[in-house]
């Protein structure tokens, strides 16, 4: 009984819909980085909520493409590559991160994140993260639950035809 019990608690906790959820479902908070026109777009409660200016990779292959899964989120991040504590105005991350789970990381990679340089946002600078000003991306921050989707892309469409698209929005 006990092998049992513990092979089914073992299988919950490492099931791919756990605790992630379906995301996304018509509704749900869905975030869109278009790579073309350096913006997010933020949709919940069945529409777009806002779009906001942000820097991207400083080549197209630096920033990954793809429909990815929000796995960590973290108030004045700590700067591994230079030791810089969250907080500090020397932090390139700025005061939130929102990381995914691109190219097979644990979401510690790629992010959504803030910036020390805020003449960088509208442009290809990154090596690889999105960056928006302080003040949009603390905006955000509680509206963007662990386990909400993010696709990041090059498209010409519109933000409602892509949430429509990735179900997100739904089509009426």
């Amino acid at each position: 009984m006990f092998k049992l019990i513990s092979s089914f608690l073992l299988a919950f906790t490492i099931s791919p819909i756990w605790p992630l959820g379906p995301n996304p479902l018509p509704g749900d908070p869905f975030v869109i980085v278009n790579k073309l026109s350096n913006e997010v777009a933020f949709i919940d409660d069945n529409r777009v909520q806002t779009v906001i200016s942000v820097a991207t990779g400083k080549t197209e292959d630096l920033t990954p493409e793809g429909l990815f899964t929000i796995t960590v989120k973290a108030k004045n991040p700590y700067y591994r590559k230079k030791d810089i504590p969250g907080g500090d105005p020397k932090n390139p991350l700025g005061t939130r991160w929102i990381g995914f789970n691109a190219g097979d990381t644990d979401g510690r990679i790629y992010g959504i994140h803030g910036t020390n340089d805020p003449k960088s946002i509208g442009k290809n600078v990154s090596q690889g993260c999105i960056r928006m000003q302080n003040e949009a991306i603390e905006s955000l921050f509680d509206y963007i639950p662990i386990g909400s989707k993010i696709l990041v892309v090059s498209s010409k469409k519109s933000y409602e035809e892509m949430g429509i698209q990735y179900g997100a929005i739904e089509d009426n």
